[in-house]
């Protein structure tokens, strides 16, 4: 099935959040709905015990205000996306945001009430009621965090300063986005630009080597002045996690981050102990990269340098042909239901003034559809970024339609793993209809870069989110100096900095600073990791295995219904060992012997 070739059209180009609420009003009837119920959800508080039906009466009461949270958080966030200038919806948005505060304030009883009830009595309960059965893996996920579910008066006190928890993360953002005077560079055309994270972002890929070293000595220089407060920012916000997961009785940050969707410490030493080990591979790359750059020694700022020039150029209409195409391997109710979200409804297509600028996919209203906000510029990146983004919102809409509300939410651990299968499913269709070696050679190069900034990257910061929080919880202090210390160490063993590979100067050791993913806490490693599944769970795909494709849909449809390591395990994934890892590093290899096959006719 194709897309068909058309203009921009301003009602299929735009979200249909009417899907969500019909109305404005219908919107503030369902907050009102909300807050007033709050008192009966704290009336619920000891009751438990008094058997099937109250707990029944609990989660279903629980699971409908859950979604219509959802749905609020849709409605005004998505809303609010569409232009950030508009006050009202960025109100709305922090209004739905402060009622959530409020209901997790009122709710925080349920844990350790139902911990106290003890496993064998809430599995029997289950058992005593069917209607309970949507809620039994939700219900056991609980009693297995209960050894670290604290007593009820102190898990409110914990609901009540979680917004202060999170104020390092605020500050830095405030500090990086809005207060830091950036300095101007002027380009060789004449154009004068403040080097602001945009700007970075777009000019640290000049084909100039010279303005791309002032970019990152601008950039990072300017960041460097802010090392000490932004370390303040950095090392409290650690602190705060540390905090916290000490008062649960976690012996490690990490440990208590992981906690939360059940995922081995394995999982973590595995991705670290296998991007040092295929570091080989990352250098083969570089050392490639350096000679498609002209073969002169590369810096640290040549590494976002484009390898070659898009051979094409990519309307939306070509972008949903090219994804519906790729996506044959999984089968044609796939294909409809990608069709079906390009014909209207789920995508807002292309930048307007004051829209927010990347990409997402939002899943939050529960039995309507995904929503996928683009900023589509014809471009390469804009097509890939259009089947990463499909393909979450794939995996959201068979999850939503397999399961009932409180098993349809997936873990972030699994969540690229469809985005990232269908960018490689895209990737393997555009090499097979490659017109020449340079169409082929400008698309393994995007691959390759993708493997690096993904696999080598994030695993490279999750070895130093690790670390530095092992500097908090052996009671060192966290400065800006000893947070731009570790870094440099460690951005410099990863690149064969001290091998001549690439070299990394001082200001461009303050990048730490960039990276607002280090205050979410142990959330990058999952990208390394999604791709490694995802590199495994393609072999399958791409050989035309059914048996593979049905494994991979039953994962998409499985939602959140089991442990996200347990799900990937019965899609054939084991994240605890090599396997994975050996996928990615052959796929890496399998490319760049591609590329040298080129570079070879290219001087044949």
């Amino acid at each position: 099935m194709q897309a068909q070739p058309r203009e921009p059209d301003a009602q299929r180009d735009r979200w249909k959040l009417a899907d969500v609420f019909p109305s404005v009003e219908a919107f503030q009837s369902a907050m009102r709905e909300v807050d007033e119920a709050l008192p009966s959800v704290r009336a619920l508080r000891g009751s438990l015990a008094a058997g099937s039906d109250v707990l029944l009466s609990c989660c279903s009461t629980f699971a409908r205000l859950d979604a219509l949270l959802g749905r609020l958080r849709s409605f005004a966030g998505n809303h609010a996306s569409l232009d950030l200038r508009d006050e009202r919806w960025g109100a709305a948005d922090a209004e739905v945001g402060l009622l959530a505060a409020r209901y997790a304030e009122a709710r925080s009883w349920f844990e350790p009430d139902l911990s106290a009830l003890g496993l064998e009595a809430v599995l029997q309960m289950v058992a005593a009621e069917p209607r309970l059965a949507p809620y039994r893996f939700p219900l056991c996920s609980v009693m297995r965090r209960s050894a670290h579910v604290l007593s009820p008066a102190e898990e409110r006190i914990l609901a009540l300063v979680a917004p202060s928890l999170a104020a390092p993360a605020t500050a830095y953002e405030v500090l990086a986005n809005a207060e830091i005077p950036w300095p101007t560079l002027e380009l060789p055309d004449g154009e004068a630009v403040v080097l602001r994270q945009a700007a970075y972002t777009r000019l640290r890929a000049y084909a100039d080597p010279t303005v791309r070293r002032q970019v990152f000595d601008g950039f990072f220089g300017a960041l460097a002045a802010y090392a000490q407060t932004m370390g303040a920012t950095l090392g409290a916000q650690v602190q705060a996690r540390w905090a916290a997961a000490q008062a649960r009785g976690f012996a490690s940050s990490v440990e208590a981050a992981l906690s939360a969707d059940n995922i081995p410490t394995a999982v973590y030493d595995t991705l670290l102990d296998q991007s040092r080990r295929r570091l080989p591979t990352l250098h083969r790359y570089l050392r490639l990269r350096g000679r498609l750059l002209g073969g002169s020694a590369l810096a640290y700022s040549d590494l976002y340098a484009p390898l070659s020039r898009c051979p094409r150029a990519f309307p939306l209409a070509d972008c949903q042909e090219l994804v519906l195409a790729s996506a044959a391997p999984l089968g044609p109710s796939v294909v409809e239901v990608l069709a079906e979200g390009f014909r209207g409804g789920w995508l807002d297509v292309y930048p307007r003034p004051g829209k927010r600028a990347g990409a997402y996919m939002s899943d939050s209203a529960y039995g309507v559809h995904p929503f996928v906000l683009l900023n589509h510029h014809d471009d390469y990146l804009s097509c890939t970024t259009l089947a990463h983004e499909m393909g979450h919102a794939l995996h959201s809409w068979f999850a939503m339609r397999a399961q009932p509300y409180p098993t349809a939410s997936y873990a972030i651990f699994v969540a690229e793993v469809a985005s990232t299968c269908q960018e490689a499913l895209l990737v393997d269709h555009l090499l097979a209809a490659a017109r020449d070696d340079e169409e082929r050679l400008f698309y393994l190069g995007a691959a390759l870069e993708t493997y690096r900034t993904t696999w080598f990257r994030q695993a490279m910061l999750a070895a130093y989110e690790r670390d530095i929080h092992a500097v908090a919880e052996r009671g060192e202090a966290l400065t800006g100096a000893v947070l731009t210390e570790r870094y440099a160490a460690l951005v410099r063993s990863f690149h064969g900095h001290d091998a001549g590979l690439v070299t990394v100067e001082s200001p461009w050791t303050h990048e730490w600073q960039f990276i607002p993913h280090l205050y979410y806490g142990y959330y990058v490693y999952q990208y390394a990791t999604s791709l490694a599944a995802s590199a495994w769970l393609v072999q399958g795909l791409r050989s035309g295995d059914p048996v593979a494709r049905d494994r991979y849909l039953a994962l998409l449809a499985a939602g959140g219904s089991d442990d996200p390591t347990a799900l990937l395990a019965r899609a054939g994934v084991d994240l605890a060992s090599a396997a994975p890892y050996d996928a990615l590093d052959a796929q890496m290899n399998d490319w760049m012997d591609e590329v040298d096959r080129i570079l070879a006719r290219r001087t044949a």
